[in-house]
């Protein structure tokens, strides 16, 4: 809501391709962004045609053939009254309405939540082309983390309105390791390898670590965004 306008920050600034929101010429830079929330809301008595009818007076580039081509993508109804769209429908016409004025900028909130895993990838894959423009960004917030690994460059992770890691995301896989071992193994590591443990259930421990605080040669597991995430929010915990 900041980065769109329609809240003021306490403190600080907030930019959206190189303009203060607060700006008045940020109204000129809204038709570089496409914005999808955790919900679509359009006019329930209005079906897929007639929303693109209004998006056609909304946005100065608006392309209602490309607009065509993702409604048959995703399989939407033209004339179905959008009060009758189930909630995944709802999202694959809000993420269509985003992509049809030629945006810069993608600004996702919770784009994916709701749709079935085959709809999920295919949206996805539409994200990705997307970001294989040079100019074209995507801000995404999601709780589907293993969606933010598919696509994102840079992840950050906030956690009870503290920012936890803020980093690229191949560099913050390198960073951590799982280590899969004895409580005696992980007892000798040196200070500050060990981010976070929890115990195994055949006895031993299980704990993120520090690469680079590791003895060479112990072998370690590759972690997943999520499991950086879970580690850290345990860590957090403890502390």
């Amino acid at each position: 809501r900041i980065l769109m306008g329609a809240l003021r920050p306490d403190s600080g600034t907030a930019a959206a391709l190189g303009v203060d929101v607060s700006a008045p010429d940020f109204l000129g830079a809204k038709e570089d962004i496409g914005v999808v929330l955790d919900e679509a809301y359009f006019p329930e008595s209005l079906n897929a045609l007639q929303v693109g009818g209004v998006m056609a007076k909304t946005y100065r580039r608006w392309d209602g053939k490309q607009y065509q081509t993702y409604l048959a993508r995703f399989g939407l109804p033209e004339k179905k009254p959008f009060k009758d769209f189930s909630r995944g429908m709802k999202m694959k016409l809000a993420i269509a309405v985003a992509l049809s004025h030629s945006p810069r900028l993608l600004v996702l909130d919770e784009a994916t939540a709701g749709l079935d895993p085959i709809v999920r990838d295919e949206v996805l894959e539409i994200f990705n082309e997307f970001t294989r423009e040079e100019d074209h960004s995507i801000l995404i917030s999601s709780h589907i983390l293993s969606d933010l690994e598919k696509l994102c460059d840079y992840i950050a992770f906030l956690h009870q309105g503290q920012l936890l890691f803020c980093d690229e995301k191949d560099r913050l896989l390198e960073e951590y390791g799982i280590f899969v071992g004895t409580a005696d193994q992980v007892n000798s590591l040196q200070d500050g390898a060990v981010v976070a443990r929890e115990n195994s259930s055949f006895g031993g421990v299980r704990c993120l670590v520090k690469r680079a605080l590791v003895p060479a040669g112990w072998a370690l597991e590759r972690p997943t965004v999520e499991d950086i995430v879970l580690f850290l929010v345990k860590g957090a915990k403890e502390q």
